[in-house]
């Protein structure tokens, strides 16, 4: 498939290369200057675009940004898009990072806050997982122990060639509904950066409490600023599933 990615952080830049190792036509949009864009394509084995033509010519497009930083696309970057292009959103929203933003801090799902503001129905999914997770933790279909991620959408069709995306990135991935749904895998959610096999993460995504979803991430954001040093990412996991004593954990 041919795929635009629009972010080449800790997840945009794994998806990206994940996805060209799977043997997908991959080309990255970022701020930054061309050059610094030159130099991360080059690491991902992918190719440059630029913003206009990130939505050129493909079959999906990635939006792996910050949630503040989508308030900076253009809105107009979608208007000429086919509406069979298929757009995913891996955002989570952290206040301490993307600053106030009164519609979600009052609520509102975060993907369909992004979908608003794109003007585009968005399926949401490569957000629950770690980045660590994300770049180490693949492993091939029907492996014993394979982590499971969460993909919601409006749109049946869309999700199962996201499904199938997924896969190629080395994980199993859970249908969690609609895009109204899609707060079962915001941060302060059982089913978030957990590590769950299929099965758990079915559980977890039923677990979810929305009206103390938020209280949880924050309080997460609070318990990992007590490390006196960066944690491992296995003190990350085990903090974030000790936030949910009832979690299934992942066998």
């Amino acid at each position: 498939m041919k795929i635009g990615i629009i972010g080449t952080g800790a997840i945009g830049g794994t998806i990206a290369k994940k996805l060209a190792l799977a043997g997908h036509e991959v080309k990255v949009y970022s701020h930054g200057g061309q050059q610094k864009l030159k130099e991360r394509a080059r690491e991902l084995g992918v190719s440059v675009s630029t913003q206009d033509d990130i939505v050129k010519d493909v079959d999906v497009v990635i939006i792996s940004v910050p949630t503040v930083a989508v308030q900076e696309l253009s809105m107009d970057i979608f208007k000429d898009v086919s509406n069979q292009v298929i757009i995913i959103d891996t955002s989570n929203y952290y206040p301490f990072r993307d600053g106030d933003i009164e519609e979600l801090k009052n609520g509102k799902v975060e993907s369909v806050w992004v979908a608003e503001r794109v003007g585009r129905p968005v399926i949401k999914t490569f957000n629950n997982l770690l980045a660590y997770s994300l770049e180490h933790g693949g492993k091939p279909e029907g492996a014993e122990g394979r982590i499971a991620m969460a993909v919601s959408g409006d749109d049946q069709q869309a999700k199962e060639v996201v499904s199938a995306l997924i896969n190629d990135a080395g994980f199993d991935a859970v249908d969690a509904g609609t895009l109204a749904d899609s707060w079962r895998h915001q941060p302060g959610t059982p089913a978030y950066c957990t590590e769950l096999n299929v099965a758990d993460l079915r559980q977890a995504l039923a677990n979810g409490d929305k009206e103390n979803a938020a209280h949880l991430r924050d309080q997460a954001i609070r318990n990992f600023m007590e490390f006196s040093m960066p944690p491992t990412h296995e003190e990350v996991v085990a903090m974030n599933r000790s936030l949910f004593p009832e979690n299934p954990k992942r066998h």
